[in-house]
């Protein structure tokens, strides 16, 4: 049988009496997913936390069925994985037909990115991230899913080393000219692709465009970026090989 289609009206009402008195943007956003991806609060396919929306994982295998997905391949990079210290990291592969090349998506995770009511579970943790990632690829899903960040009410893990970096003035040119300019420095160090780097800071700040993300958000990524670069920057180079267009690819 399948699922009802979201009924705005309940939604918000839904929405109001989890989440309080939202924005009006919070809600204009709400009614623009559900009438582009057919997504439901109720049935726990996005969540609202820190002022956005994010979609949860079994959401998306929602939307995937929905929408008649062909297959899911997913197996673990033994390149950049190291199982004695729980760091793991997957590749999927999303197939939304039979002639479909795939959308490729990668997720990492180890105890220092994690929730630590999941401590022990790294393995499954970024084989979630990688399937959330592909699936998010393959159906243009322009907000981050939750299983990213951590667990929901629980902050990511990169917010603590925002406090390292002075606050900025905000301009709307990416958090400030010092923020700007802290990221171009660790692009450079590192030999870092910047239109990778920008396609990563758009879906670890779950906005559409980079411009659209707060000064939090974007300082939070550039120490989230300094952080990974400094300790891996191979995991950090097959996260951002995730973004690469894939030619000849099928929708």
């Amino acid at each position: 049988m399948k699922a009802p289609r979201p009924n705005f009206a309940h939604e918000a009402s839904f929405a109001k009496l989890l989440c309080g008195d939202l924005p009006e943007a919070a809600l204009d956003a709400l009614q623009e997913l559900i009438g582009r991806h057919k997504v439901s609060l109720v049935r726990g396919d996005v969540t609202y936390l820190d002022g956005g929306w994010y979609v949860t994982h079994s959401g998306l295998l929602r939307l995937a069925a929905r929408r008649r997905c062909a297959g899911i391949h997913v197996q673990p990079v033994l390149k950049f994985s190291n199982p004695p210290n729980s760091r793991w990291v997957f590749r999927a592969t999303v197939f939304k037909s039979r002639t479909c090349k795939g959308f490729v998506g990668f997720g990492d995770a180890e105890p220092s990115n994690v929730s630590a009511r999941v401590r022990g579970a790294e393995m499954r943790v970024a084989e979630t991230r990688a399937v959330n990632r592909a699936l998010r690829k393959a159906y243009g899903i322009g907000i981050c899913s939750v299983e990213e960040i951590g667990s929901v009410g629980e902050p990511a893990k990169s917010q603590p080393q925002a406090s390292k970096i002075p606050p900025q003035p905000a301009n709307g040119n990416y958090g400030g000219p010092k923020v700007r300019d802290r990221l171009c420095q660790i692009i450079r160090q590192h030999q870092l692709d910047p239109n990778l780097v920008k396609s990563y800071a758009v879906d670890f700040c779950g906005t559409k465009a980079l411009r659209e993300a707060t000064r939090a958000q974007v300082e939070n990524f550039v120490a989230h970026l300094a952080d990974w670069a400094q300790k891996d920057r191979n995991a950090l180079l097959c996260q951002l090989n995730s973004y690469s267009p894939v030619k000849g690819r099928a929708a």
